[in-house]
């Protein structure tokens, strides 16, 4: 049966049954219409016109070209324009050569061609889902399904496709009052998401899977909540910075993860104002190899740029990211560099042959601990790394210069936050005297880049604890990666040179809660399986973080999600002392004469503000009046 299906729908074989369908549906169009009197009406030349119209229509036509078995909506388009222009030419041939027609019987025809054209090819999917379906032996999870939209629709259709996976959808959980009591492929909508605990226990379900992409953090978590029972398993369709396409399969079902219950809305992108300064330019990506700088040669590869150069120091990471976006975009030239931002001469080299149009700046040394005990390294990296970009940036006329910041460069109270806002002082010099439009993007903590919280929670929890926080009120502000990503690529857009963009983070996130939600996502119990241990604030952390100080304020973009920071002019001669003075204590400097010099920059800086009773004895040394309580 299966054979001779194949070899009948294939080309020119099918052409063939094609026009004994028409032919066919034209003599039916006259015996519905006249009943037993049809022969007294019908001209024999329609055989001739009507096969010679549909021999020209369908060898043109892209009926052909469709694999009928997954036949959907768009195949049903195709059927219904090839239809609608066989009857159009049909009725111009008869019109040249005075052959008459009976006008119902042109419409009865059209009906007709639709039904049996598409009929003989449905045919093939009802044959595949129905007849083709082998049941499956054995016992079946029980699957509650929450969110009857698209992505719960495919699912459910995916699910009945492979009835190898032994999954069984007992129904649908959806809060649209609309859908309640509503069936999608059988399957009926049972209740709203209060219901979901009645549900689970009446019907025995096993597995709950959220179906809802464009879900908000707190929903996420309140149906994970409501799902929590012995013995039941929930999983989730990720987010669409995960699924950039939109599209949904079986392959993307997973566990729900911590970054799950802080997800946020789908950033709106401005494709068009992204493409126009990044399609077919030469883009530059320093710390190519590091979790932003990566995620930033993922995205812009998406916005087909003639080249994009990728440095790092670090030749592991860069490696990888290279044969990821060879076999993603083979199309997509691609450059990988080992070099390092300290190296003036390379830099210069490397502008000079490749010529940048487009520059966004992440590498930078970036974790607190390190840079408290090694600030002649943040301040090597982050400030003159930063001016040796700026300035082969500035030099070969680049024409967008974009730097990846922090939130810590606020009111700082560790080298590496201080680091940061020299950094920023850089751009808004730079720009004032360059064709080179600088700008730099503020952001809070990422979720899941190398070294931050939760990687760290991750391995105590698999090591059996226990989780170590710093401190019981400890909060930051959280985002993930890609989100993060869109918004400096879009802020790239916006920037007219010299802003520094503050993006919305949303609310603060307490460690502690953090902590607590992972242990449990990892299904365990805090107290019993594992335990949570204060450690003490470390050297230059604050309690909390801030995205603006208290002389700065926000202006509004014409994106809702990205504001620029209204800071205050540069002193550059301020800044030029104080950077030569640096270049000075790199031969003899002590770590305590690198942050005295950067309190003298950044007047905003204050080593470790929020814990000053345990200062280390570095900022004792430098610092004994602060040290005293005497600030």
């Amino acid at each position: 049966m299966g054979k001779i299906l194949t070899s009948l729908y294939r080309k020119p074989g099918l052409i063939f049954w094609d026009l004994f369908i028409l032919n066919l549906a034209l003599i039916s169009s006259f015996i519905l219409r006249f009943d037993g009197d049809w022969p007294s009406y019908f001209n024999h030349n329609y055989f001739f016109v009507i096969s010679f119209t549909g021999i020209i229509v369908l060898f043109f036509s892209d009926l052909y070209n469709k694999v009928w078995r997954y036949a959907s909506i768009t195949e049903l388009f195709s059927i219904l324009k090839s239809s609608a222009l066989i009857n159009l030419v049909f009725l111009v041939v008869l019109f040249f050569i005075q052959a008459r027609l009976p006008r119902s019987i042109l419409i009865i025809n059209y009906m007709l061609d639709v039904l049996l054209i598409g009929g003989t090819r449905f045919t093939l999917r009802i044959l595949k889902e129905y007849l083709g379906y082998s049941p499956v032996n054995g016992e079946k999870t029980r699957v509650l399904l929450v969110g009857a939209g698209d992505a719960g629709e495919i699912i459910i259709r995916e699910m009945k496709k492979h009835p190898e996976l032994r999954k069984k959808i007992i129904g649908l959980i959806d809060d649209d009052p609309r859908k309640q009591k509503l069936e999608i492929h059988g399957i009926k909508v049972l209740g709203r998401r209060q219901d979901i605990p009645q549900v689970i226990k009446k019907y025995g379900v096993e597995e709950v899977i959220i179906a809802i992409p464009s879900a908000k953090g707190k929903d996420i978590k309140d149906i994970y909540n409501l799902s929590k029972q012995e013995g039941v398993k929930v999983k989730l369709v990720p987010g669409m910075y995960e699924i950039l396409n939109g599209d949904v399969n079986l392959s993307h079902l997973r566990d729900v993860r911590v970054e799950d219950l802080l997800r946020r809305e789908q950033v709106q992108l401005d494709a068009a104002g992204i493409a126009a300064y990044v399609e077919g330019k030469v883009v530059l990506v320093t710390g190519a190899g590091g979790s932003i700088g990566s995620e930033l040669c993922r995205q812009l590869a998406r916005f087909n740029p003639q080249k994009l150069l990728m440095l790092d120091i670090y030749e592991n990471n860069l490696y990888f990211l290279d044969l990821e976006l060879r076999e993603n975009y083979p199309h997509l030239s691609l450059v990988p560099i080992i070099a390092s931002i300290r190296d003036r001469d390379k830099l210069d080299y490397l502008f000079a042959q490749f010529r940048p149009e487009v520059v966004f700046h992440a590498a930078a040394h970036k974790h607190v601990p390190l840079m408290e005990d090694n600030p002649e390294e943040a301040v090597k990296n982050n400030i003159f790394g930063t001016k040796n970009v700026i300035e082969a940036a500035d030099k070969y006329q680049v024409e967008r210069f974009v730097l990846i910041s922090s939130d810590k460069a606020v009111n700082p109270t560790n080298v590496m936050g201080a680091s940061k806002r020299v950094a920023e002082m850089l751009i808004q010099a730079a720009n004032k005297k360059s064709s080179t439009k600088f700008m730099a993007v503020r952001f809070g903590n990422v979720l899941g880049s190398a070294g931050s919280v939760i990687p760290l929670f991750k391995k105590q929890i698999k090591n059996g604890g226990p989780v170590t926080v710093t401190h019981p009120e400890v909060t930051r502000y959280f985002m993930t990666i890609p989100e993060a990503v869109q918004l400096v690529i879009q802020a790239g857009a916006l920037g007219q040179g010299g802003e520094v963009f503050v993006l919305d983070m949303g609310e603060p996130v307490k460690i502690m809660d953090l902590a607590k939600d992972l242990i449990e996502l990892s299904g365990l119990k805090v107290g019993q399986d594992i335990e949570i241990k204060i450690t003490g604030l470390r050297p230059g952390e604050k309690l909390y973080e801030e995205l603006l100080n208290d002389n700065e304020n926000n202006l509004a973009t014409e994106h809702e999600r990205i504001f620029i920071a209204k800071l205050e002019e540069v002193d550059e001669q301020k800044l030029n002392l104080a950077l030569n003075k640096f270049v000075q204590l790199f031969r003899t400097g002590k770590a305590s004469d690198y942050i005295r010099t950067l309190v003298e920059l950044v007047e905003t800086y204050q080593p470790q503000r929020d814990n000053v009773p345990t200062l280390t004895l570095i900022k004792d040394e430098a610092y004994p009046e602060i040290a005293s309580g005497s600030e």
